[in-house]
This record gives C-alpha cells, sequence and structure tokens, in this order.
C-alpha cells in the first residue's frame, strides 16, 4: 500500500537575529559542504510550531507538556468537586498519574527541604521529567480520580483501574502529541512516535556571526555622571535559511484516531491537524532575542510535496554555499539551485509522477521557482488544497 508523506520546503530571509542560542549565548551554528552556516535547532522550531498552535486549534486538540503535572490534574479534579482542598487533589492526582504513566510523582527533595526550612506547607508533588498529556486525557484522569476519591491507593490496586488509566492516558492523543510523539521513561507502553521530522535550519550560505556592542544610559544620572549604565554585546548573524519538515500522513492519523463527533467526517481530525501544522510550522518563529531584533519575516518560498514512498529532503541543493549576486542577496540564486535540483532528483529516483506540488512564491526574485510542476497559490490556499487531498486520501483507503 502506498503511504501519504508530506514534505514542506521553505526559503526564509532573516535579518540580524539570534533565533536560537548556544551555551555562550551565541546563535548557533553548523559546518555543511566545507563551511560554518547560521543554524536554527529542530527543537526551537518545534516549540514556536507548538505554540503557534494555540491560535489555530481548540483547547480540547491540544496538550500541556510539564514536570507540574500532579498541579494540571488537580486544578481540574477540583473543578468537578471544589470541596476537595488542594493538599488532597494532589495526592489524588499523584496517584493517578502514577498509575497511568508508571512514573513516580513526588516532592522534589530540593523543594521538600527548603519548605520544612521556612516552616512553609510541601510543594506539589511533580514528575523527574517532562510530561506530555492531552487535555481530553487530562479530563478522562480527573474523572477516575474521582471515582477512587475514597481511598486512591486501594483504588489502584485494582488491575482493571490500573489498565483504564493507562488506556485513557494512551488513546485520545492531542494533535501535539501525535505529531511530535511522547516518551515515558517508565512507561514506554504508553510513548507515542513522533509523525512529524523538522530538519534543522541552515543557511544556504556561508555565514558569520556578528557582535552587536551596546550601551544603556540612566535615566536618573546628573550631567556631571556622562558615562554608560551599562554595557554589553550581542552576537548575531543574518542568513537566508533553508527549512524542511516531512509528516508521515498513515502515522498521524494512527496516533491521532477517527473523528470523535458524529457530524463530522471520520477524516476530519486528521485534516485539521495536517492544516494546523503547515499553518503553525509556515508562519511561526522562534522568539530567541526577538525584543531585540524584531525579525518578524515570513517565508519567501513555501512548496508542498505529497509523496508516496519516502520524504525528501533539498538540502543537498545547497551543499555547495550559495554566493551573493552582484546586486547582493542569496535567495534568488537559491532559488535557481532549487527549479535545477527539484527536478533533477525526481527524475533520477522515479518520484516526479506519484507526487502532488503546491508552491508558494513571493516577489521576482523567486520568479525560478514558478517553472516548476505544481499549482501556483496562496498560503491560505495550499493549506485547505493540501488539508482536502490528504483527507481524500485517506477516505479512499
Amino acid at each position: 500500500m502506498n503511504r501519504t508523506i508530506l514534505d514542506l520546503h521553505i526559503l526564509q530571509t532573516v535579518p540580524p537575529s539570534n533565533l536560537n542560542r548556544d551555551d555562550t549565548g551565541a546563535p548557533k551554528t553548523a559546518n555543511y559542504g566545507g563551511v560554518r552556516r547560521a543554524r536554527v535547532s529542530s527543537q526551537a522550531w518545534k516549540r514556536a510550531t507548538r505554540m503557534a498552535f494555540n491560535t489555530l486549534l481548540p483547547p480540547e486538540d491540544l496538550g500541556v507538556r510539564t514536570k507540574r503535572v500532579a498541579e494540571v490534574l488537580a486544578e481540574r479534579i477540583r473543578r468537578h468537586d471544589d470541596s476537595i482542598d488542594e493538599q488532597n487533589a494532589w495526592t489524588l492526582a499523584a496517584e493517578t498519574i502514577q498509575a497511568a504513566t508508571g512514573s513516580k510523582i513526588e516532592v522534589p527533595k530540593r523543594k521538600a527541604d527548603t519548605a520544612k526550612k521556612e516552616g512553609k506547607a510541601a510543594p506539589a508533588p511533580e514528575s523527574s521529567y517532562l510530561m506530555f498529556l492531552s487535555n481530553r486525557q487530562l479530563d478522562g484522569l480527573a474523572e477516575l480520580a474521582l471515582e477512587g476519591r475514597a481511598d486512591i491507593k486501594a483504588f489502584f490496586k485494582d488491575k482493571d483501574n490500573k489498565k483504564r488509566a493507562k488506556e485513557i492516558a494512551d488513546t485520545r492523543h492531542s494533535v501535539d502529541i501525535a505529531l511530535f510523539g511522547r516518551m515515558v521513561a517508565d512507561g514506554a507502553d504508553i510513548n507515542v512516535d513522533a509523525a512529524a521530522q523538522v530538519a534543522h535550519a541552515i543557511s544556504v550560505h556561508a555565514v558569520e556571526n556578528e557582535f552587536d556592542y551596546y550601551t544603556a544610559v540612566d535615566d536618573r544620572n546628573p550631567d556631571s555622571e556622562t558615562g554608560a549604565g551599562m554595557i554589553g554585546t550581542i552576537e548575531f548573524n543574518a542568513a537566508t535559511l533553508y527549512r524542511y519538515a516531512a509528516l508521515d500522513v498513515d502515522l498521524l492519523r494512527k496516533n491521532l484516531g477517527e473523528g470523535l463527533r458524529e457530524d463530522e467526517p471520520l477524516t476530519e481530525p486528521l485534516r485539521r491537524a495536517v492544516e494546523a501544522f503547515i499553518r503553525g510550522f509556515v508562519e511561526s518563529m522562534p522568539t530567541g532575542k526577538i525584543n531585540t531584533f524584531g525579525n518578524h519575516t515570513l517565508p519567501d518560498v513555501v512548496i508542498a510535496k505529497i509523496r508516496t514512498s519516502r520524504p525528501v529532503s533539498f538540502a543537498s541543493a545547497f551543499e555547495e554555499p550559495v554566493t551573493a549576486t552582484n546586486a547582493g542577496g542569496y535567495l534568488k540564486q537559491a532559488c535557481e539551485r532549487l527549479a535545477t535540483y527539484i527536478p533533477e532528483i525526481e527524475h533520477a529516483y522515479g518520484v516526479k509522477d506519484d507526487t502532488d506540488t503546491w508552491l508558494v512564491c513571493v516577489g521576482p526574485n523567486t520568479k525560478a521557482l514558478t517553472s516548476l510542476p505544481g499549482a501556483q497559490v496562496t498560503l491560505s490556499e495550499l493549506v485547505t488544497a493540501v488539508g482536502s487531498a490528504v483527507a481524500q486520501r485517506m477516505a479512499d483507503r
């Protein structure tokens, strides 16, 4: 059976910025093709995409990733029954999460010692690592915890109740869990394989980081004190980035399950998730030093391809770094590289005929890409077309 794979290819020019810092505060870089490139980690752009979902999807389609999972669940428990005090709600939540995930939920020793030293009540228990649960899963676990409120430890000694907790944690996954996966170190049986793969964004050209030397003036300085209130440096670069993501639509459908409501098609959760992923990934921007640089650009090029075999990145088109044109700029040559490379790689591996393509191209520097087969569209048209195409493919199976 043919697979359904969505590839997203983006060219985006970002002015002076520091989107994603390393441990020294410098913009991340990578050596590729023998030269240093600007780099934005996949993790940075995945988080930016996930944060964009807050405006693209309703809360019930999303999840919460936190160590403070007992507090989150306790809030839901008390929302159902406000007669339960906070401490008891924490206990109910901790036992329920432990039953569902196998993870130990307890007060961190450091926080417990600090509270004891200061004569305060013990804080809420936490997981030892980030726990990712959907809002629907949290609601289900809250209802289960309330069933066992009389004696929660005894309640989960019953194998059927423990099994119910695991089933709640492993069904009705949110869009962000279905896309980006979930690892539960103590409960591998409820892990979720990520349907989306996001590459590290790299510049299509060589980059050298620069330094901004800045000063700040004390507003209350008297005239006799003319020095700066503080001085410092910020490292930055500017780049035209190649960004790439691949989405295994079949795995996404498996992770999401089918429609949850009788009044919507079975493929509706999948279509909604695919459309949110495209728009979220394309339009999002990591927030590193965003207040300092205000680097709010949108992509110059977006290419979406639905394939039936395997994902294909076009990063190799830029293994030899692009050089600036006589007039300056990298985008025009980058587009020319892609316009040559895409048909060559697809022809060489016989993947041209079974691939549907949509392109968003902005400005005269992207003109070379208009020669590629595929629909020239706006982003909104692309999102709708790909969502419909994916839903139709799944409905036909």
